[in-house]
């Protein structure tokens, strides 16, 4: 039996890491496919980019269509369930931007590179 001591750990078992959460953002737009996801996140590789994807199906928050084709094509959505993670996301995204705003007050060399509330950046 896994045991939680907070609610917050079985959250961050879910969408926690530098990646995943990302991973929810752009899929809240809609339907992207394998290499539009990693267009959108510089510095992640396939394999984690797959390893990431593959792990958030399980749990139940994204679904993956393989089309029968040629050349092969796989496109991925959040599921019913994964659309319920927008709000923790989107809380994330507001925090993100504060913490950045009071970070450049504070005389710290940073820039946030896309200000839209998608948080659909370059990162």
């Amino acid at each position: 039996m896994k045991e939680y001591r907070l609610g917050i750990e079985a959250t961050l078992e879910i969408i926690g890491g530098k990646w995943k959460a990302i991973i929810i953002c752009l899929l809240m737009s809609g339907v992207k496919r394998t290499g539009e996801l990693e267009r959108s996140m510089p510095g992640i590789s396939q394999k984690v980019l797959i390893q990431q994807l593959r792990e958030l199906e399980r749990d139940g928050l994204v679904t993956r269509h393989v089309y029968q084709q040629m050349p092969p094509k796989v496109e991925y959505s959040l599921t019913e369930y994964g659309v319920t993670a927008n709000t923790i996301v989107d809380v994330m995204c507001t925090w993100g931007r504060d913490n950045i705003a009071l970070r450049q007050q504070r005389g710290e060399d940073i820039v946030l590179l896309s200000d839209d509330h998608n948080d659909e950046v370059i990162l």
